[in-house]
């Protein structure tokens, strides 16, 4: 017996000998290995590399009464990332809307101009559903139908009509939209409604966007205050033709759909229409404000009224702080760049010029070399198109005139322009001596990363 249990002994200790080798041969194959391949998701979100021009947090909106936000993780593009919003708003409310003139709108656009113009009851509240990673244009017919059906989903969970649902998509064109993955989380979203999400949806927005943009406003009203708060996306494809990529603007103020959307209508070009990233149009801009009647403040009845102006002026702020935003976190921007003209012959000569030289690659590219190159200036002047006279053209940075009378001026510093072209905020001053129009517009630089981040935006 004794020998039987010493020849099992010895038995298991060489089994447990060789379980030890074959487990430190597997150590050492799996430290030999390569690293597993990141998901897309994670590879996008360790190349982000947050704006230098970037607010320094996200601010602190209030909660506009009549307004709950929810967000979720529905993959469209990427696993696990937050890509689709959805923003309840109370019965009474009043919509307005500006959108893209492009000629290939996406099929959401169309199908939200389309609704604007029927004028819907308002009795029954609306609601706003947007999703990033596809912008569901140049779809063809499955685009209505893939708007169709995330509208409609959401239409019966809210048991509202569909005509009071309206969606955007931002993302990549050309690829049908995965909807029944939106569809899948509309439940979901539908039970986590909440006043204070509008921070999370500004987030579940953002494609290219290194941080989430958000601004604020208060005035007063005839009897109390009114709130407005809007959030925005947006960090390439930016030359806005009515407003720009995806902006959607909240307020308690008592007005009508249609005084609203004048005002919203006749502060687009000062704002949005005065911005531009790289000339290019987007097929999905869309600027979305909802107004629910639930401050208490009278109602804005009359536009020339000293609370109607005050509104307004309040809405104008709201516009023109994300307008900034947005360029602020222009793909791979590092400088913010006003381009100011003044003395045009006509508003449409001052802004023709602006941004001829807003959009200039040459003049963005030597701002991000920090090269104060004002002959590249003179010659996005030239080419735009409108009236200009090279002997009363003056040409400035800041408030150092660089050029003027036909040629730089007697005192021209190059060291001290160089130093200005080091400044993360800059103005560009172009006088053109010629009458009484003006126009401002904003732009960022362009570097390498720009051409980094859309070399393979599909990738």
């Amino acid at each position: 017996m004794a020998k039987k249990k010493s020849k099992d002994t010895k038995e298991l200790k060489t089994k447990v000998k060789k379980l030890r080798a074959k487990v430190k041969a597997l150590k050492s194959d799996l430290s030999a290995a390569p690293a597993p391949a990141a998901s897309a998701a994670q590879t996008e979100a360790k190349s982000v590399t947050i704006s230098p021009l970037a607010p320094a947090k996200f601010p602190d909106l209030p909660e506009i009464a009549g307004v709950e936000f929810a967000s979720a993780a529905a993959g469209v593009k990427y696993a696990g990332r937050t890509d689709v919003m959805l923003a309840r708003i109370a019965p009474g409310a009043s919509i307005a809307g500006v959108f893209t003139t492009s000629s290939t709108r996406a099929a959401c656009v169309l199908d939200c101009q389309e609704k604007l113009a029927m004028r819907s009851p308002s009795e029954t509240g609306a609601a706003i559903i947007v999703n990033s990673g596809n912008a569901n244009a140049f779809t063809g017919k499955s685009g209505q139908e893939s708007v169709d059906k995330v509208t409609g989903a959401v239409a019966d969970a809210l048991d509202m009509p569909i005509s009071r649902v309206f969606s955007s998509s931002t993302g990549v064109i050309g690829e049908p939209l995965p909807h029944d993955k939106i569809v899948a989380v509309i439940d979901s979203l539908t039970q986590r409604l909440s006043p204070a999400g509008i921070e999370d949806a500004a987030r579940a927005i953002m494609t290219t966007d290194t941080y989430p943009k958000g601004a604020f406003a208060e005035v007063q009203g005839e009897g109390g205050k009114i709130k407005i708060a809007g959030i925005a996306k947006g960090s390439g494809m930016i030359a806005p033709n009515m407003a720009t990529m995806l902006v959607y603007i909240f307020t308690d103020a008592k007005i009508t759909p249609s005084r609203l959307q004048k005002m919203l209508s006749r502060q687009v070009d000062d704002t949005f229409n005065a911005i531009t990233v790289d000339s290019d149009t987007s097929t999905s801009d869309a600027l979305i404000v909802a107004a629910t009647g639930k401050s208490d403040a009278a109602e804005i009845a009359d536009l020339r009224s000293e609370p109607a102006k005050a509104f307004e002026a309040g809405l104008r702020e709201v516009m023109m702080d994300l307008a900034h935003q947005v360029v602020k976190d222009g793909e791979g921007a590092t400088k913010f760049v006003e381009i100011r003209v003044t003395r045009a012959r006509s508003n449409e000569d001052a802004h023709k010029i602006a941004m001829s030289i807003a959009n200039s690659p040459l003049v963005k590219t030597a701002i991000a070399g920090e090269d104060a190159n004002w002959g590249r200036v003179v010659a996005a002047v030239g080419k735009s198109g409108a009236e200009a006279d090279r002997d009363k053209l003056k040409i400035s940075f800041g408030d150092m005139v660089v050029a003027e009378k036909g040629w730089r001026v007697p005192d021209y510093s190059e060291e001290a322009a160089s130093a200005y072209m080091k400044n993360d905020e800059l103005v560009i001053g172009v006088d053109l001596g010629l009458g009484r129009a003006s126009k401002s517009v904003w732009t960022c630089d362009l570097t390498h990363r720009y051409i980094d981040i859309n070399a393979d935006y599909r990738s």
